[in-house]
């Protein structure tokens, strides 16, 4: 019984390790310093636009929210509730 529970102690050590945190090697947090005007423009009026990130992954802007219990990223969005995205090219 003792060996179970010492097993499963260092499984979750080990893969408590394995964890990576995000680093934030750019001056301003990551955040785009100057939003371009055409995605200002089209973005709804309740997001931070002063905290925004372009996703490499989805091509997507992201916005920091500020909630009452937590901070968190998401997707910037026009009016209309589409999410703002650059175009992808598809090269063949």
């Amino acid at each position: 019984m003792i060996v179970r529970y010492g097993l499963s102690t260092l499984g979750l050590l080990i893969l408590g390790a394995c964890a990576t945190s995000q680093s934030t090697s750019t001056k301003n947090g990551g955040f785009i310093e100057e939003l371009p005007e055409s995605v200002a423009a089209i973005a709804a009026p309740y997001q931070n636009l002063q905290a925004v990130r372009l996703s490499p992954e989805d091509g997507c802007y992201w916005y920091l929210h500020d909630g009452q219990v937590e901070s968190t990223m998401l997707p910037l969005r026009t009016t209309k509730g589409n999410p703002i995205c650059t175009q992808v090219s598809t090269e063949s």
